[in-house]
């Protein structure tokens, strides 16, 4: 099993007013192609920030992170852009849908930035991706018309669209009732044995955490594996 994602001595600092927080402190991760891995802990522990460190929309004041063997430039900022848009998927608590978009205009819409003129192949690999995410009959309807759970659902095939290495969720069913949830969990679940997809999670749900293959908490800026 390779490495796909790995994190050495990664250390962020938020300047307050009166403070400095140190929210990451020395912090290392290894993550194998394929693993679904949850990252639990306490609001303000640095669970979420460690997301965005990971997805490289947030910066570090020290430390290394190597994606599939190669290390980050974190000067280069056009070549972490094209990391983000090729590499990384996201999914957040709010399903930041664009409202005036079908559900297929917005699943298609990361590959068109990449690609405007291949609009027809992208459409086909977004209806294939709907169908996956058992949204088939929900190709033209806008979010307004969706419920939560399927406005989440095509959140996710957003995500997928690019085929990126790596999926990063942070609290994706923070929003849902229980049932809508689960339903949630277990298409992560389908979708990381299916396509082997690696997934990683923040959450405060503990039915999600233990579906993962591994569960790690953050305490003291540091994480922790748990049994």
């Amino acid at each position: 099993m390779s490495k796909i994602l790995e994190l050495k001595n990664i250390n962020k600092t938020y300047k307050g007013t009166s403070e400095t927080l140190h929210i990451l402190k020395d912090l290392d991760l290894v993550i194998n192609e394929g693993e679904f891995v949850s990252i639990i802990g306490k609001s303000g522990s640095g669970k979420s920030t460690l997301l965005n460190v990971i997805g490289l929309l947030d910066s570090i004041d020290d430390g290394e992170i190597y994606i599939h063997g190669e290390k980050v430039d974190r000067t280069n900022h056009q070549k972490i852009d094209l990391l983000k848009n090729r590499d990384i998927g996201f999914v957040f608590q709010f399903h930041y849908l664009l409202p005036e978009f079908t559900a297929l205009e917005n699943v298609m819409l990361p590959a068109l930035l990449n690609n405007f003129n291949d609009k027809k192949n992208i459409e086909e690999k977004a209806k294939k991706i709907l169908d996956s995410v058992g949204l088939k009959e929900r190709y033209s309807h806008k979010p307004n018309q969706l419920s939560g759970g399927e406005k989440q659902r095509v959140a996710i095939a957003r995500a997928l669209i690019n085929d990126p290495k790596i999926i990063l969720a942070d609290e994706p069913t923070g929003n849902l009732d229980e049932e809508t949830s689960n339903e949630i969990h277990n298409l992560f679940r389908k979708i990381n044995r299916e396509n082997n997809q690696t997934i990683i999670v923040v959450t405060h749900s503990r039915e999600l955490a233990n579906i993962t293959d591994k569960r790690y908490s953050v305490k003291n800026g540091k994480l922790f594996l748990e049994n």
